[in-house]
């Protein structure tokens, strides 16, 4: 027989973790399924500095205290791929493992890395997406970020300790980064910011080499010597569950959850930066979890 859970999330970020939390504090039981990591994109991050409560830390420890708390309450945390979900009372949630029914389900997938597209992306040695978990390799060379955001930057001012020279590629003229981040990153010897300059094309055969790059401002074409190159040009959300189910999304794929985060589909809630809102951030997406979860159990 197929287990019954009164709440079952899909997603094991901040978002998803917080539900875990606030859905167990109030006596439901809950299971929670992520496909990769728990903790979601967060746990990658060198350090996280605007977090209430931590001046700084790093965001694998946030991600561990998070999972830790979830777990210590008796939340089942599962590394299940979500396939399906076939709605009705209850609902049915189909992972590459098995089965579980629901009464109610959160969306908290959040998004997934959206790439450059160029040739030779998903061979070339030396394209990464994770600077803690790659930078080490690169110790010592020069290295390439594109990007012009928090996260791009936050992976440039980590690897300016462990590489030669850093240089942060933004295509727009000006950073989208907290201000605090881009004075940080101008204040490095081995940190070079160019605004207004596209990623053209990836140079080298199985390893890359360099970078043929694009003055957006003069359309000048020049070359630049990179053993690696760490992507950090935003995300695409993971709405596909929600379609299926008739959850309506908006032009950019973002699910239509207001501030109450439920659906206009009975029992199907969304939270986190899958939803369709106009602030992402670590803070906001916890606060979904928490107004997700307990509108989840006021419906169930």
């Amino acid at each position: 027989m197929e287990p019954y859970f009164d709440i079952v999330i899909v997603g094991g970020g901040p978002a998803g973790l917080t539900a875990a939390i606030y859905a167990r504090r109030a006596g439901r039981s809950v299971l929670l399924l992520e496909r990769e990591g728990f903790g979601g994109q967060i746990a990658s991050a060198p350090k996280v500095e605007n977090f209430p409560g931590f001046s700084a830390i790093s965001g694998a420890e946030l991600a561990d205290r998070l999972f830790s708390q979830a777990e210590a309450l008796g939340a089942r945390l599962e590394l299940e791929e979500v396939l399906e979900i076939r709605d009705g009372a209850p609902k049915r949630v189909v992972t590459d493992y098995g089965a579980y029914l629901a009464g109610a389900v959160i969306l908290a997938a959040g998004m997934r890395r959206r790439t450059l597209g160029l040739p030779g992306e998903d061979h070339l040695a030396g394209i990464s997406f994770c600077a803690v978990c790659d930078g080490a390799f690169y110790a010592g060379l020069d290295v390439a970020v594109a990007g012009g955001g928090n996260t791009a930057l936050q992976d440039a001012l980590y690897l300016a300790d462990l590489c030669r020279h850093v240089t942060v590629l933004h295509r727009r003229a000006d950073f989208r980064a907290d201000p605090i981040l881009v004075e940080e990153a101008r204040g490095r010897a081995n940190l070079t910011l160019l605004p207004s300059t596209a990623v053209e094309g990836l140079e080298g055969t199985d390893r890359l080499t360099g970078l043929t790059v694009r003055s957006t401002a003069t359309g000048d074409v020049s070359h630049l010597p990179a053993a690696a190159l760490f992507q950090a040009v935003g995300h695409l959300p993971e709405s596909g569950l929600a379609r299926s189910l008739g959850v309506p999304v908006d032009g950019a794929g973002f699910i239509a959850a207001g501030e109450d985060c439920a659906t206009p589909v009975p029992g199907v809630f969304a939270a986190g930066d899958v939803r369709a809102k106009a602030v992402r951030q670590l803070t906001t997406a916890c606060a979904d979890g928490a107004v997700a979860a307990l509108a989840a159990c006021a419906y169930n």
